[in-house]
């Protein structure tokens, strides 16, 4: 994903489909995973009326939900499928689930902006003229996974990216173009400047920066106590995590000595962090009305 599609959706500009996936992600999957519990969710396809409601509750309309949903249909993410009462419904496919298992531990997991231990991941690849197609590929998704560039075909991440990196190469079936090394930084520039060589803070910052403009206050709102009203609840922590999902790829954990000391991405965690475990169980009682009626 380039940078332009983070900046619209940190800032609110959430889009019919990115919120579908979001939706699934976390209320859809029928199973536990790192956002939620195995107990609290659908199991099986949503109905399409549901999908309509729930989609609605933050801003999406009835045809704007079809349209995305027929995209999704055919880039293979959702299939049709009919409910246990006979509904027609939506389900994630097995390459969705898989996508979207691979993006619990960056999600739910992180442990804040700033993290890592100092140890570098380099990919260095070679792609044929004739496979050029594939090339393209190889720049989109090490960039998606949150690799900077060293140099042209050297690519850098943090170290703990290393298996995440070696699972989705294998899975789009790249690996056979690609090297990759670990170690550490061994010169010349000192390595906080050459940092700032490899990926553009200050656009990180901003992104980040964004993120707590639009949902800090979200967090302050809901902070006064007492149970959250479920649909509320819902619509908010959808929003909130359809901004958030993106950043952990976007921003991929750089360490903190490497970071100025003003860096946003640590309280951006925390806030996220903190609606997640205000909301996201309160929306989930909603979800389960609306799949009920």
């Amino acid at each position: 994903m380039r940078a332009a599609a983070y900046s619209k959706r940190v800032t609110g500009q959430h889009t019919p489909r990115s919120l579908i996936v979001t939706f699934y992600g976390a209320y859809g999957r029928g199973d536990g995973h790192a956002g939620g519990h195995p107990d609290d969710r659908p199991p099986g396809p949503v109905p399409v009326a549901a999908l309509i409601r729930l989609l609605g509750a933050v801003g999406v309309d009835a045809p704007s939900v079809r349209s995305a949903v027929s995209r999704l249909k055919r880039r293979g993410l959702l299939v049709a499928d009919r409910t246990r009462a006979g509904a027609a419904g939506y389900a994630l496919s097995p390459d969705a689930r898989q996508l979207l298992e691979d993006g619990d531990r960056r999600i739910y997991g992180r442990p804040g902006a700033g993290g890592g231990t100092g140890g570098w991941l380099l990919a260095v690849f070679s792609v044929p003229e004739h496979e050029r197609h594939k090339r393209h590929l190889l720049r989109s998704r090490l960039a998606r996974l949150g690799f900077g560039t060293a140099a042209p075909g050297v690519w850098v991440a943090p170290d703990h990216l290393y298996e995440e990196t070696r699972h989705t190469l294998a899975r789009l079936e790249l690996s056979s173009y690609v090297d990759l090394f670990r170690g550490g930084h061994a010169g010349f520039e000192p390595t906080a400047r050459a940092v700032r060589r490899w990926w553009d803070l200050e656009h990180l910052a901003k992104l980040h920066r964004a993120f707590l403009d639009a949902h800090e206050p979200v967090l302050a709102r809901w902070s006064d106590g007492g149970a959250p009203d479920p649909e509320d609840a819902y619509r908010d922590y959808v929003l909130a995590l359809d901004s958030w999902r993106s950043l952990p790829y976007a921003d991929p954990g750089l360490p903190a000595a490497l970071l100025p000391a003003d860096w946003p991405g640590v309280r951006a965690a925390e806030v996220f962090a903190a609606l997640h475990g205000r909301l996201r169980d309160a929306g989930a009682a909603y979800v389960r009305e609306v799949v009920a009626a």
